[in-house]
């Protein structure tokens, strides 16, 4: 029986490709596609577990989620979700299949090449899918007050009295006539549109600030906001997007995560240091510049 055999898995929505390594053998000793369903999954890992001491497999993050991550380890086999960035690129590779792509999964696998992501538990990954259904639907409000606007200013519609978007601008709004019938049906039902989305944050906000509420969190959320310009929303995004802090022994670790340390490119006596890498998680980087624009004021 050989000792450690690594499978590098290539996932969609329909299939997975299967590569297995095995040491430091050029070829792959098993090679199939299957499909991506549970009694697939466990049938293939039934059949070439009685090879093997131990397995271990990898995927890479994305659109597929976690679950699959989640049906391996009940398996009793070690799983790892790797980063996309981290999977080593030739510039001269033009060919891309789904059996190449796991069998450079494997590979670079048992070369010890990639970087695992964190894998949220089934709770935290509920409620970090909810904080990003808030995000979109306040995008969504953002870009319907915007066709609003527009629809306004090509008729030369102006509020000219203060900020818009207050109790005072929305009296205007609603006062307003226009001639044509089509023209009245459209502004309202942009009007009614921005209504519905801004009723639906509402309501979604105030499940957050229940969210944030439950003992799971509630300690680590009130210890974040007690820093000026962190709100309900920033805590709770930090808490479930990281989930364990103690992952970074030293901050200058969390800023490397989240892309704020300085890129370089230094050569001989010249050191050359640019702006910030934005590597990592974009999202709880646009929220730290959010909340210290709040700090500020």
């Amino acid at each position: 029986m050989e000792s450690v055999a690594y499978v590098g898995m290539d996932v969609d929505k329909e299939k997975i490709a299967m590569a297995v390594v095995c040491g430091y053998e050029p070829e792959p000793r098993v090679e199939r596609i299957i499909r991506n369903r549970a009694d697939a999954i466990t049938k293939f890992f039934a059949e070439i577990s009685g090879r093997y001491e131990n397995l271990l497999a990898c995927y890479e993050a994305g659109a597929c989620g976690f679950e699959l991550y989640r049906r391996v380890t009940e398996l009793d086999v070690g799983c790892v979700v790797v980063a996309p960035s981290s999977i080593p690129r030739k510039a001269n590779d033009r060919i891309k299949t789904d059996r190449r792509d796991a069998r450079k999964l494997a590979r670079e696998f048992r070369n010890g090449n990639l970087s695992p992501v964190y894998v949220p538990s089934r709770k935290d990954e509920t409620g970090r899918d909810y904080l990003r259904l808030y995000e979109d639907v306040k995008s969504d409000l953002k870009k319907t007050k915007q066709r609003l606007v527009h629809f306004l200013n090509r008729r030369e519609i102006r509020y000219e009295e203060g900020r818009t978007w207050t109790v005072k601008y929305w009296r205007w709004v609603r006062a307003l006539e226009f001639d044509h019938p089509i023209d009245r049906e459209t502004f309202d039902e942009y009007v009614a549109q921005v209504g519905h989305l801004e009723e639906k944050r509402t309501r979604i906000a105030e499940q957050v600030e229940r969210i944030a509420a439950e003992p799971r969190y509630e300690t680590a959320v009130k210890t974040l906001r007690a820093f000026r310009g962190i709100g309900t929303l920033t805590a709770l995004s930090f808490v479930l997007e990281i989930g364990d802090f103690r992952r970074f022994s030293r901050a200058q670790q969390f800023m490397a995560f989240l892309g704020l340390v300085p890129s370089e490119h230094s050569s001989g006596d010249k050191p050359r240091v640019g702006s910030i890498t934005k590597a990592g998680n974009s999202h709880l980087r646009k929220l730290l510049v959010e909340s210290a624009w709040h700090s500020r004021r």
